[in-house]
């Protein structure tokens, strides 16, 4: 079992920025790829970013490259998303999900674990 817990979501005005955590417990970390996912109201969950075991390998969705950034801490067992330029329709709320296979996957069905989520409010 792999416990979740996302933090750092809040309200900020467009243009801003903010880093979500997403602290993992249960398993050991880097034996994992992790994931970002998010969902804005009446829409589907839809990838965010992925990133390796070993963080050596990204992957963005078209609509945050060059905006967001993935990382992660091993030793802390913590993975990151660093998002800066945010514009009102980055509001939803955010997953991190962890998936066994490790092969930075896009599509939520592949990710065997999640959180219960955060809420990231841009206003205009």
């Amino acid at each position: 079992q792999v416990q979740l817990v996302e933090s750092g979501g809040g309200l900020v005005q467009a243009g801003g920025s903010l880093r979500l955590s997403c602290a993992a417990s249960g398993r050991t970390f880097s034996s994992y790829a992790m994931g970002w996912f998010r969902q804005a109201p009446g829409k589907e969950r839809e990838f965010v970013a992925a990133i390796s075991r070993s963080g050596g390998r990204t992957r963005y969705a078209d609509s945050v490259k060059g905006r967001f950034t993935i990382s992660r801490d091993n030793a802390k067992n913590t993975v990151y998303l660093q998002m800066n330029s945010l514009k009102p329709e980055d509001t939803a709320v955010y997953y991190c999900a962890a998936d066994f296979d490790g092969a930075n996957k896009d599509y939520s069905s592949a990710y065997e674990y999640w959180g219960q989520g955060t809420q990231v409010t841009v206003s205009s």
